[in-house]
């Protein structure tokens, strides 16, 4: 049977509704995107191991607050002064976490396969920041936050990471035992959008 655990994705059952929504509303794509491999990477951004880690992914860690930059195949995340997301859509989580651990473990760093842990929504369109407006404290205008910040805050109640990928192209993440929640809120507040 091999190594390979299988399980339905958090927004299974929410994918006919954001399908649906997606082609009555025009200017909003709302879309469950597919599981990637996702690694907390803990490293000291000033030391050696950071420029090192930078080089093995094919581009710096960034060290402004709120900000990610793009990789081969997925993203770096800022988290915290000294903490960050990795994401991969090729990579399987064990060996994501098996390489950036054995890198950063050479400098006293950490990496940790949090892949689990989230799940994400993919909005685009005209309206997508719009629509979020409706229960988030940010300033979303692509003024503000636009193409390459990310924030940790709350959309609805639930807890997510935003990444602004584009003037019309955000990426949520967000906990699976919360990502029903989120789809229904989405699902919800876009009722002010149907003809």
């Amino acid at each position: 049977m091999g190594d390979t655990l299988y399980r339905a994705h958090p927004l299974e059952a929410w994918k006919p509704a954001l399908a649906e929504l997606t082609s009555a509303v025009d200017g909003l794509v709302v879309r469950a995107e597919d599981e990637i491999a996702a690694v907390d990477l803990r490293i000291d951004p000033a030391g050696p191991g950071a420029e090192a880690l930078g080089r093995m992914l094919g581009a710096a860690l960034p060290v402004e607050p709120n900000t990610w930059t793009h990789t081969a195949d997925g993203q770096i995340i800022w988290l915290g002064p000294d903490e960050w997301l990795v994401t991969s859509a090729r990579s399987l989580p064990h060996e994501l976490e098996h390489d950036l651990g054995w890198a950063a473990s050479a400098y006293d760093g950490a990496a940790v396969d949090v892949s689990a842990q989230r799940t994400s929504i993919r909005l685009r369109g005209s309206l997508a920041r719009e629509l979020l407006s409706f229960g988030c404290s940010l300033d979303l205008r692509p003024s503000v936050f636009s193409a390459g910040s990310s924030a940790q805050t709350l959309v609805g109640r639930a807890g997510v990471l935003i990444l602004a990928l584009g003037e019309e192209d955000l990426r949520l993440f967000v906990r699976p035992s919360f990502a029903g929640y989120l789809a229904e809120w989405l699902l919800d507040a876009a009722e002010e959008f149907r003809p």
